[in-house]
């Protein structure tokens, strides 16, 4: 279970890595850079594109392209092969401060996109950040469905969608929740402690859902990931050579792959540091198709 490096991408901060099997290609995020990047499972080539703004996650849109979160809102954003990256505004977000952007984001099983939002500076104890959903169609500025985050992260559905989970990242928080999630109106209900990270090393980061139904969970800080299973026990922990692995998914041809990114820090100044790459393991397990953004009004507004 070794992890392998698959990019020495040297990200300052790697995030929202996609699988897309038509490519047998791995898509990933350069947050503060606004880079775009895709990995080549076939000839190891990497092509970069850079948005205008910090890029933060994204999903896949069915008629091409990506729908982002990225810090004014949702774009619907498309690379082409000369280098070039058209951007297209979708939906706005009205930050309740100006020193914000959105971070971890994903679909759930029906197609709608959540992301969370937080302030850039993590420092401030900020607990400003907000997790809103986005529908075709819509245009803001959105409204928050969740609100009191400093660092939210680790966003994941479970197979059946009918579980939302979300975790705070910051020192004085790390708890992973559990929410009843309606499939029909998009709605979590019932939140409650599904784990507190303060028990385990790492603070929760990004995250991923396997085909079993367990959660893995990017230990920021303590270079692992770690699996747990739906009743919240720890089942396994997989090690990364880096200290601040950040969000995994996974992919491969039978979705039995681990890909793991990572940051590297501003003070990582070792040549020699894999910090930033992009990491590939064997977890033991299969995973799931991410979903596509569904791009039908018929979910806007339920």
């Amino acid at each position: 279970m070794q992890a392998e490096l698959i990019v020495d991408a040297r990200n300052a901060v790697g995030e929202s890595p996609v699988w897309v099997s038509e490519e047998n290609a791995l898509y990933w995020v350069d947050i503060p850079a606004g880079g775009l990047q895709r990995w080549s499972a076939d000839t190891g080539h990497v092509d970069a594109w850079k948005a205008a703004e910090m890029l933060a996650c994204i999903t896949r849109h069915p008629d091409g392209g990506w729908v982002a979160g990225m810090e004014s809102g949702f774009f619907h954003l498309h690379a082409h092969n000369d280098g070039s990256l058209d951007s297209e505004p979708l939906a706005f977000v009205d930050h309740p401060r100006p020193d914000m952007r959105l971070n971890d984001g994903r679909c759930d099983r029906q197609g709608r996109f959540w992301a969370a939002s937080m302030v850039l500076n993590m420092a401030a104890n900020a607990a400003d950040g907000r997790l809103y959903r986005y529908s075709a169609g819509q245009r803001g500025p959105l409204t928050a469905h969740l609100d009191g985050f400093i660092v939210p992260n680790g966003l994941a559905f479970s197979p059946d969608g009918r579980t939302m989970y979300l975790s705070d990242s910051h020192p004085s928080v790390q708890q992973i929740w559990a929410f009843d999630y309606d499939i029909d109106s998009g709605t979590p209900t019932r939140r409650r402690v599904f784990v507190d990270m303060n028990l385990f090393a790492g603070r929760p980061d990004g995250a991923a859902v396997d085909a079993e139904g367990c959660y893995w969970i990017c230990a920021n800080d303590a270079g692992l990931i770690h699996r747990f299973t739906p009743d919240g026990r720890l089942d396994r922990s997989l090690a990364v050579p880096v200290k601040k692995p950040t969000m995994c998914a996974f992919g491969g041809s039978r979705l039995d792959t681990l890909f793991v990114t990572s940051i590297r820090p501003g003070d990582d100044h070792d040549r020699q540091s894999l910090a930033g790459g992009v990491f590939a393991l064997d977890p033991g397990v299969k995973g799931l198709p991410e979903p596509l953004f569904n791009d039908s009004p018929a979910l806007l507004d339920q």
